[in-house]
């Protein structure tokens, strides 16, 4: 495909990777030109993606906040926060945007791609945000939720999965009330050197709150707060 030329051809191979087809296709053209290319072709030229990326990040914000709340219900808030914003940092963005192929399809000024503007991440990142701007104009939100819900959702379970921390969790509900204290202490450690066993219990103020087991204090602790998280919801 010619560099500097969005096809319809194109333009269909794309949509077909979104699994949406657009009612206006300038929009989903603007949201595939950088400015280094609207910058060249000023008088016939499509504007740049950069009001559409400005746009984007709004609504991709917003929808990725939506699928956090709906697949983990019991996550807190700091913690949500802290999925959201690796979920739409710049190179998860970039990532989702390479699986898109959406360098392949973007126009650049004649700088602009002779420097590796398509596979500059930054500017992935952003042409992500443009094409879901594109999207939410032309068919509003639920288009967008198809394809983050296709793109996020295995993972945003697997982020959360993986990133799971009792302890913090845990700390950050006792933490809600002033002068709370944790405090981890092994009460047993059993086993060989290369095959130990430990059992750590957590206190809340003093108070036993829940007992874990690991091969390691760390895991120990982390099955203790787990235990003391299930006892809190009680």
């Amino acid at each position: 495909m010619p560099s500097n030329l969005i096809d319809n051809a194109a333009l269909g191979q794309l949509q077909n990777k979104l699994a949406y087809n657009f009612k206006r296709q300038e929009l989903l053209a603007e949201a595939l030109t950088h400015s280094s290319y609207a910058n060249e072709n000023k008088k016939d030229g499509p504007a740049s993606n950069e009001r559409l990326e400005f746009l984007g990040d709004s609504v991709l914000g917003m929808t990725v906040a939506e699928m956090i709340y709906i697949l983990n219900p019991d996550m807190t808030e700091g913690r949500m926060t802290r999925l959201r914003a690796e979920l739409v940092c710049e190179k998860s963005l970039a990532d989702l945007s390479v699986g898109l192929g959406l360098g392949e399809y973007m126009q650049f000024g004649r700088g602009e791609e002779k420097s590796g503007g398509r596979v500059r991440p930054s500017i992935l990142a952003d042409a992500f945000e443009a094409v879901i701007a594109a999207m939410y104009l032309d068919g509003g939100f639920q288009p967008v939720k198809q394809l983050l819900t296709k793109l996020l959702s295995s993972r945003a379970v697997l982020t959360s999965l993986k990133s799971t921390d009792y302890k913090t969790a845990l700390q950050e509900i006792v933490q809600e009330k002033s002068g709370q204290v944790l405090r981890y202490i092994i009460v047993d450690e059993s086993g060989p050197d290369h095959l130990k066993c430990f059992k750590v219990e957590v206190l809340l103020n003093g108070v036993p709150l829940g007992a874990g087991t690991g091969k390691s204090k760390k895991e120990a602790e982390q099955d203790a707060a787990k235990h003391g998280l299930e006892e809190l919801k009680k």
